[in-house]
């Protein structure tokens, strides 16, 4: 039995990077579509060859998408099936595809996901940051002003934040951050997710940035970047807990290491507690 039906865009989620990643369901469609639209043939090609999979390719992409959207339509009314996918992931999520989806809607075209691989639930699985919510930013502007403009947008979310980042850009975007939001605001830098150089680094954005910029390995591939949101403000003076808190801290670790986990803890800035703990030694 097909498991494809006539008539139907299925949007198809390939890896990020191991090969290995390909859902058996997401195979199966690829090999029994009509037709595959890609991002880059050239880019999929080798990957339905390692599957196994001969089913005919053609471009869609940001430059050809609303050209192409209309003929794709009509093939599906005609009863082809065809499937979208991106370069690498779930498309859609900063890839093409989102003209092609809408007008499949308004034409009446069933749509079916076959999920699969994201970089940017991968890359929050494994950060270590706060999940209950979080805010998908994509890629900055390549232009540093603008890009510095749409992170101070941010400066105050308190959600997690993620971005997605090329190579040619890290190292002014981490450096732009450390501008924004401080060098002591918790982050985690994911490159290269499950390919063979994979990095999952969480710090403070001054430290990260410093690790990236002193290793021109940690400068190449491709990267999601998650900061920590915005804490509630508190009130500088520290109330009893706190004190309690910081005083046992500063029994069994050094000044430095108990004021920033201390801060972690309740929110109060860490500088707060340092000064603290330097006048109970005094």
């Amino acid at each position: 039995m097909s498991t494809v039906q006539p008539g139907i865009l299925y949007i198809v989620a390939t890896p990020i990077g191991n090969l290995e990643d390909i859902t058996l369901r997401a195979k199966a469609i690829l090999a029994e579509v009509d037709a595959i639209a890609a991002e880059d043939t050239r880019h999929s090609r080798p990957l339905l060859q390692h599957l196994g999979v001969n089913t005919s390719l053609f471009a869609l992409h940001d430059h050809n998408e609303e050209q192409k959207s209309a003929l794709v339509i009509e093939r599906l009314q005609r009863g082809e099936s065809i499937a979208l996918i991106s370069d690498a992931g779930t498309p859609l999520i900063s890839d093409p595809g989102y003209r092609l989806v809408r007008a499949a809607h308004q034409a009446g075209v069933t749509v079916c996901p076959i999920p699969g691989a994201s970089a940017l639930i991968t890359a929050l699985s494994v950060a270590g940051l706060a999940t209950d919510r979080f805010c998908f930013e994509g890629f900055l502007s390549a232009k540093a002003a603008a890009r510095r403009q749409q992170l101070q947008a941010l400066a105050d979310e308190p959600r997690t934040l993620v971005f997605y980042e090329s190579s040619h850009r890290i190292t002014a975007t981490l450096a732009d951050m450390v501008g924004v939001f401080g060098d002591e605001r918790e982050a985690t830098l994911a490159r290269e997710l499950t390919k063979r150089f994979e990095t999952v680094k969480q710090a403070t954005l001054a430290e990260l940035e410093v690790f990236v910029k002193g290793d021109d390995n940690q400068q190449k591939g491709e990267f999601v970047v998650l900061l920590s949101g915005k804490r509630e403000t508190r009130n500088d003076e520290l109330d009893s807990e706190s004190c309690r808190i910081i005083e046992l801290l500063g029994k069994e670790l050094p000044v430095k290491q108990a004021s920033k986990l201390a801060s972690e803890i309740t929110g109060i800035k860490k500088r707060i507690f340092y000064q603290y703990l330097l006048e109970q030694n005094r």
